[in-house]
C-alpha cells in the first residue's frame, strides 16, 4: 500500500503509510515542499490573528458490531469484532483525545452519533464527547438516532457563536428514514441567521447530518438519501442570495467530497467522512481573522489505524477510495469573502 499525504494545513503535512504516521511541521504556508518523494503545497495562510479552532466528528456510531454490512446484498467483506471490545468506542476515544489537544472552541457531533437511537448508545457517547468537552459540545441528530423515537439532538436550528464566524446547526432528518428534508421553517430560519450575520459582519458556517442533492443534475429522484432536490434548491438559493455564507458542512454519506455549484460560486458544499472506520476522520476549522481552513485529521493511535487499515477492504475493496477522497476534498481554504 502506498503511503498517503492525509492532511495538508497551513503549516503542517501528515503522510500515513499503513499503520505509520509521519509529521512534518512548522512548514511554511503557501509553499511547495517534497516530502517522501512527493511534491505537496501547504495551504495558504488566511490573513490575521488565529482567532479559535472548531472541530466536528459525524457517523460516530455508538453501538454498532458489524462494519461494512449492506442490506439486501452479499457485497463484502463484513467485519466482525468483539461485542465485549467495540470499535466505535475506540475510534471515538481517540477521536476525542486528538481533538482535546487542539482545544478548540466548540465541538460539533452533526448526526449519526448512535446506531439505533438507544438511550443506553446515547450515554456511551455522552461518556466519551459530553465528559470531555462538557458545554462545548454541541450536537444535532442523524437518520440512525432517530430510529428509537427519542428526542436527543433535536434541538435544531440554532446557532453558536465562536470567535471570528458563527455556526448555524439544522435538523435534517426524516424520522425512521435514511432520507434528508429541510422544512420550510428551517430553510426561513437559515436565510434570516444569515442576513443577521452579514449585517454582523461575520461569516456563517452551515451544518446538517445530510448532504445536498446536486441541483444540476437532471434527474430529481423522490427517494434520494441526502436533502431531497426541492429543499435542496431552497438551501441553495439561500446559499446564492446571502453572502455570508461560506459553506454547507454535512457527513451521512462516509466519505470526504467537496462539491461547488453554479449558483453558489466557490461555497463549498461538504461532505465529511465518518469516525467509526476508514480513514476515521474528525476535521478541524482554523478560523483567522481573514479566513478559514478546513483541515482533515485521520485518528491515529495505533489501535485506530489498525483497524481503520482493516476497514480499507470493504465493499470488495472499492471503500478506500470512496471514503478518503482527494486532498482537495479534504482540505481546502474556505471563500474569504463573497
Amino acid at each position: 500500500m502506498a503511503a498517503e499525504i492525509s492532511t495538508v494545513a497551513d503549516d503542517e503535512v501528515v503522510v500515513h503509510d499503513g499503520t505509520t504516521v509521519r509529521r512534518y511541521e512548522g512548514l511554511a504556508p503557501g509553499t511547495e515542499h517534497t516530502l517522501d518523494g512527493e511534491t505537496v503545497r501547504t495551504l495558504p495562510r488566511p490573513a490575521g490573528a488565529l482567532l479559535c479552532r472548531v472541530a466536528t466528528v459525524n457517523d460516530t456510531h455508538f453501538g454498532e458490531t458489524l462494519c461494512g454490512l449492506v442490506e439486501g446484498t452479499d457485497i463484502g467483506p463484513v467485519l466482525r469484532v468483539d461485542p465485549a471490545d467495540p470499535y466505535p468506542e475506540m475510534m471515538n476515544a481517540a477521536a476525542a483525545g486528538e481533538i482535546a489537544a487542539i482545544d478548540p472552541a466548540v465541538v460539533l457531533a452533526k448526526g449519526d452519533l448512535t446506531t439505533d437511537g438507544t438511550a443506553a448508545e446515547w450515554a456511551r457517547f455522552e461518556a466519551v464527547y459530553g465528559a470531555t468537552f462538557g458545554e462545548r459540545l454541541h450536537l444535532v441528530r442523524g437518520n440512525h438516532d432517530a430510529m428509537a423515537g427519542l428526542d436527543h439532538g433535536t434541538g435544531a436550528p440554532f446557532t453558536v457563536d465562536v470567535p471570528g464566524a458563527r455556526l448555524a446547526v439544522l435538523d435534517t432528518v426524516v424520522a425512521f428514514s435514511d432520507r434528508g428534508r429541510l422544512s420550510t421553517e428551517q430553510v426561513e430560519w437559515l436565510d434570516d441567521t444569515a442576513r443577521d450575520a452579514g449585517a454582523d459582519g461575520v461569516p456563517l458556517l452551515v451544518f446538517g447530518h445530510h448532504h445536498a442533492w446536486n441541483p444540476e443534475a437532471t434527474i430529481r429522484p423522490d427517494d434520494y438519501f441526502g436533502i431531497n432536490p426541492d429543499d435542496t434548491d431552497r438551501l441553495v438559493d439561500v446559499v446564492a442570495r446571502r453572502p455570508a455564507i461560506r459553506g454547507y458542512f454535512a457527513g451521512h454519506t462516509h466519505r470526504n467530497r467537496v462539491r461547488r455549484f453554479a449558483a453558489t460560486g466557490e461555497v463549498p458544499f461538504v461532505e465529511v467522512a465518518c469516525v467509526k472506520d476508514y480513514p476515521g476522520t474528525w476535521a478541524e476549522y482554523r478560523i483567522h481573522e481573514g479566513g478559514i481552513l478546513q483541515v482533515h485529521r485521520r485518528i491515529s493511535s495505533p489501535a485506530a489505524l489498525a483497524w481503520s487499515e482493516r476497514c480499507r477492504a470493504m465493499y470488495d475493496g472499492g471503500y478506500a477510495d470512496y471514503a478518503l477522497g482527494s486532498l482537495d476534498d479534504r482540505c481546502f481554504a474556505l471563500p474569504s469573502s463573497r
